[in-house]
C-alpha cells in the first residue's frame, strides 16, 4: 500500500491526498507534525527519508517521492484513469500554469519556514504576518481569476472534471481563509472551490477530516 507522510494543515500535502482520492487508490496516512518538538520533520529518521524536511513524502514500495507536484504527476502516470492532465498538450500546459502559479509563487512565499523565518529574523507579529500572507495571496489570486476567465474553464479550472489545478486551488483557499484573506474579488476561485468541496474525495482530504488533525 502507498505510505503518505504528511501533515493536515499542510497544503502541499493537501493536494497529494486530493488527487490520491480522486483516483480512488488507498494509502496508509503518517502524520509529522510541523511544529510539534521543533518540528518532527527535521528529526534524523525523517530526514532521511525526505533531505529537504518538507512533507508531504509519498513511499510507493522502494520509492520515497517528495515534492507535491512530481508526486501528482508521477500517480497520473502510474494510475492514469481518471486523469489529473487530460486532453492535448495545449490543455495540459494550460492546466499546469495555473497548477503551477499556486505551488511555486504563491505556496513558497507563504510557507511555514518562511513564515517563521520572518517571525525569527524580522520580528514580524502576528499582524504583520498575516498582512504578509494576505498581500501575496492577493497578488497571486488577481492572476489566476483572470486565467480562469477563459472559454475552457468549465465546472472546474479546466473542463468538468477536477484536475491537478484543482488540486493545488482548494488547499491554497483554505488557507487564505485561514488568513481571513477577502475572496469577494475572486468569483471564479470561489465558484470552483464550492463545485470541488461538494465532492466526496475533496471532502476527505480536508485538513479537519485527518486524524491528526488538532
Amino acid at each position: 500500500m502507498l505510505k503518505l507522510y504528511t501533515y493536515f494543515r499542510s497544503s502541499s500535502s493537501y493536494r497529494v491526498r486530493i488527487a490520491l482520492n480522486l483516483k480512488g487508490l488507498p494509502y496508509e496516512s503518517v502524520p509529522v507534525h510541523l511544529l510539534r518538538d521543533g518540528g518532527e520533520q527535521h528529526a534524523s529518521s525523517y530526514a532521511q527519508l525526505n533531505p529537504a524536511e518538507l512533507v508531504p513524502t509519498l513511499v510507493d514500495g522502494d520509492l520515497a517521492l517528495i515534492q507535491s507536484l512530481a508526486i501528482m504527476e508521477y500517480l497520473d502516470e502510474v494510475h492514469p484513469s481518471p486523469s489529473l492532465l487530460p486532453g492535448n498538450a495545449l490543455d495540459r500546459a494550460r492546466i499546469r500554469t495555473m497548477a503551477q502559479s499556486i505551488a511555486c509563487e504563491m505556496h513558497p512565499l507563504n510557507n511555514l519556514r518562511v513564515l517563521q523565518y520572518l517571525q525569527r529574523e524580522h520580528q514580524l507579529d502576528e499582524a504583520a504576518k498575516a498582512h504578509w500572507y494576505r498581500h501575496w495571496i492577493t497578488l497571486g489570486f488577481t492572476a489566476l481569476e483572470a486565467q480562469l476567465n477563459h472559454p475552457d474553464t468549465g465546472t472546474f479550472c479546466h473542463g468538468d472534471t477536477p484536475t491537478l489545478a484543482d488540486c493545488c486551488l482548494v488547499p491554497q483557499v483554505f488557507n487564505a481563509r485561514r488568513f481571513d484573506t477577502p475572496l469577494d474579488a475572486f468569483p471564479a476561485i470561489r465558484r470552483i472551490e464550492a463545485a470541488c468541496l461538494a465532492l466526496e474525495p475533496f471532502q476527505r482530504a480536508a485538513p479537519e477530516a485527518q486524524a491528526d488533525a488538532v
